[in-house]
């Protein structure tokens, strides 16, 4: 599903904000990935959905090199992702209806079909009586779980998410791990960055930490606590 090898990356002239990182996501695995502020985790899930090509070192995505991939070639890659982002990135003039069904509008999806599936998962999210408000009427708790539907509307075969559950409350937040779960079920390759550690020990899935660039892979909280 993707494959980093010897990766480094720097903005620039700068120093490396990645070096040296070596790991495989396989098809269907489900990791959690840490670290402190400023640790890299964005630049990381960049280089993931092809935001950025590395500065050295070999990217493989659904078994292309990303490094030789002409750039034609990647927006079919990207849809095949879905991305959760930290500032949500809704567009404003649409609805929430709207907004989650971009993905499966571009994908030549039937409208109405579209707008139905749309509005069960919004409702299921706890978004059913805000489905036609637009982003700047909604709490950032409510246009978080907005981006996580649009993200995962169409079942991606992998979901990156960027502190997922950072604006919104506890229960709020275990409804959304069990939503990634089915996905991941269903055959979709999960990562989630996240600093919520309570959280993450509830689930029993590997953790790739980010510490000064560096990355190393360890085992799930749950696992370690037992």
């Amino acid at each position: 599903m993707l494959r980093f090898e010897n990766v480094g990356m720097r903005y620039g002239m700068g120093p490396e904000v990645l070096r040296d990182l070596n790991f495989t996501l396989e098809p269907g695995s489900f990791h959690f990935l840490t670290g402190a502020s400023g640790a890299g985790k964005t630049t990381l899930l960049k280089l993931m959905y092809l935001a950025h090509r590395p500065s050295r070192g070999l990217v493989h995505v659904f078994g292309r090199d990303i490094s030789v991939t002409p750039r034609a070639d990647l927006p079919p890659l990207r849809r095949r992702i879905g991305v959760v982002y930290q500032d949500f990135r809704l567009i404003e003039h649409l609805t929430a209806v709207e907004n989650v069904a971009l993905p499966l509008r571009f994908a030549g999806a039937d409208r109405d079909e579209t707008e139905a599936h749309v509005r069960e998962l919004l409702t299921w999210v706890g978004l059913a009586d805000h489905l036609d408000a637009r982003p700047s009427t909604l709490s950032g708790g409510q246009q978080q779980r907005v981006a996580i539907a649009r993200a995962v509307i169409n079942r991606p075969s992998l979901l990156l998410a960027d502190e997922p559950t950072g604006n919104v409350d506890d229960d709020i937040a275990v409804r959304l791990m069990y939503l990634f779960e089915q996905l991941n079920r269903m055959g979709t390759t999960v990562l989630i960055a996240s600093h919520n550690e309570a959280l993450i020990g509830r689930f029993p899935y590997p953790i790739l930490r980010l510490e000064d660039g560096e990355l190393q892979v360890v085992g799930s909280r749950r696992g370690a606590a037992e």
